[in-house]
């Protein structure tokens, strides 16, 4: 049944208004080592490997000046920013302060929803501390942060998830954005649109060329137009435009799947440059991988054909996958077993799914689906 713009609007008497917090860490893996050795502070940093096929895990705000950004090659890396000083990953160091700042957050709310090592929601809706206002509970959270762990974090205060999210970001760092209810249309009508989650460069710029460059402009396209350009992203964008989000804070999230993906500025078809920019795409989703600590036994390949078409081959093993030698090797397997490709690619990506402690039937059907991965800035 098709939705109608009102079948878009939250029923605000059933929902009530919530109290969402986004605590999002501030450059963390190269804060972290900033800390640890005091030679480095102030100075750019880079997490990753530092030759090769290396990439940027992580970048300090010294680096992100010179437009260092993690997931950006190395060797790119180091053209922008030629003093750029490489750390190894340590994730072990990384994940033990992970949770010293999980501990905080559970201090005030047993509705924590992790994104990953560095970024978290909360709901605080039920103030348990007693402490009076979402906000307060924000700063007091970035205070005990940075009292128990030397780090910054910034935070955004609102009363839906993407609202809380976009203000972590509005002011970093170290800083703090609250958006009260009433507040929001207008908060996002000013944003750019590549502000918007979900929104890289490429879907930008096609924004761009039908006149769209501002949460006001998108608001201003109606439903169907937005169907017709924006398919299945199309009634997320006609909410987020309004400052809509019914997505509640689940603090049993599962993870179904570790992954990324890189959309091309040019649509590349020859094996030898695909087989380059899969290398890049191992090294950063595999560091993602052990950063979060999953396991599994699937690997998927994705591609999307220069005419929107997808494409998407798996590999499944009777055990988990042992380390990154053999997820490369089955990467490789998947992408040379569609050489020579019909026509030309404009993204590739790669997921790990089938992970530990998933259900089997479960992890069956979520390997048919398609999966929303963060894009990969190259």
């Amino acid at each position: 049944m098709e939705l109608s713009p009102a079948d878009l609007e939250p029923d605000r008497t059933a929902l009530g208004i919530r109290k969402i917090i986004h605590v999002d860490m501030d450059a963390f893996f190269a804060s972290v080592e900033q800390r640890d050795d005091p030679s480095l502070r102030g100075l750019p940093v880079a997490v990753g490997g530092s030759s090769g096929r290396g990439v940027v895990a992580a970048a300090s705000y010294e680096a992100r000046k010179f437009g260092v950004r993690s997931a950006m090659p190395s060797a790119r890396a180091v053209q922008l920013c030629p003093d750029l000083i490489f750390c190894r990953p340590r994730f072990e160091v990384y994940k033990a302060v992970s949770q010293k700042i999980r501990s905080v957050f559970l201090h005030f709310t047993p509705h924590v929803e992790p994104l990953s090592l560095d970024e978290a929601y909360l709901d605080v809706t039920d103030d348990i501390r007693g402490i009076g206002s979402a906000t307060r509970i924000a700063e007091l959270i970035r205070q005990r942060i940075h009292a128990e762990t030397g780090l910054t974090a910034s935070a955004g205060v609102s009363y839906n998830k993407f609202l809380a999210k976009i203000a972590s970001d509005q002011n970093k760092p170290d800083g703090l954005c609250v958006i009260r209810p009433g507040e929001g249309a207008a908060f996002v009508a000013a944003l750019p649109v590549r502000r918007f989650h979900g929104i890289g460069p490429r879907g930008a710029e096609k924004m761009a060329r039908l006149g769209i460059e501002t949460g006001a402009d998108l608001r201003a396209k109606d439903l169907a137009f937005l169907r017709a350009n924006f398919g299945s992203q199309a009634d997320y964008l006609y909410r987020a435009v309004r400052g809509i989000d019914l997505r509640q804070v689940k603090a049993d999230r599962a993870r179904k799947s570790v992954g990324g993906e890189r959309t091309f500025e040019r649509d590349i078809s020859s094996g030898s440059a695909l087989r380059e920019t899969l290398e890049h795409i191992i090294e950063i989703v595999w560091e993602r991988i052990e950063r979060s600590g999953a396991k599994g036994r699937t690997v998927t390949l994705k591609m999307k054909f220069n005419d929107f078409t997808p494409c998407t081959r798996a590999k499944s093993l009777p055990r988990v996958i042992a380390d990154k030698a053999e997820f490369a090797t089955l990467s490789r397997d998947l992408l040379d077993a569609q050489l020579p490709l019909p026509k030309p690619i404009r993204l590739m990506g790669l997921t790990l799914s089938a992970l530990e402690g998933e259900d089997a039937d479960e992890a069956a059907q979520d390997a048919a689906l398609p999966v929303l991965q963060a894009e990969l800035p190259f």
